[in-house]
């Protein structure tokens, strides 16, 4: 399954549009995208990225509110996650 995860620019490295990239953050973690597809997008903006290319802007609180409800997944598997290391 693949999935399009949102996160936050911090930082952009323009060179040229065609290799623009930009750090993003998510959960602490910061990761450099490619954002050919989204010229548009500044620092502080919100973005769908998936394998590696920001694919899309999106609005600030359906970002966060997806955030949310993953890390709530995030939170409700941990148990099974444990069960499953723990049989191994």
């Amino acid at each position: 399954m693949c999935l399009a995860i949102p996160a936050r620019i911090v930082q952009m490295n323009r060179i040229d549009p065609a290799i623009d990239t930009a750090v993003v953050e998510l959960g602490g973690v910061l990761r450099e995208v490619s954002i050919a597809l989204v010229p548009e997008a500044e620092v502080g903006d919100y973005v769908l990225v998936h394998v590696g290319y920001a694919i899309s802007k999106i609005d600030p609180q359906e970002a966060e509110e997806t955030l949310r409800l993953m890390a709530e997944m995030a939170c409700l598997l941990e148990p099974e996650s444990q069960a499953q290391t723990t049989d191994d």
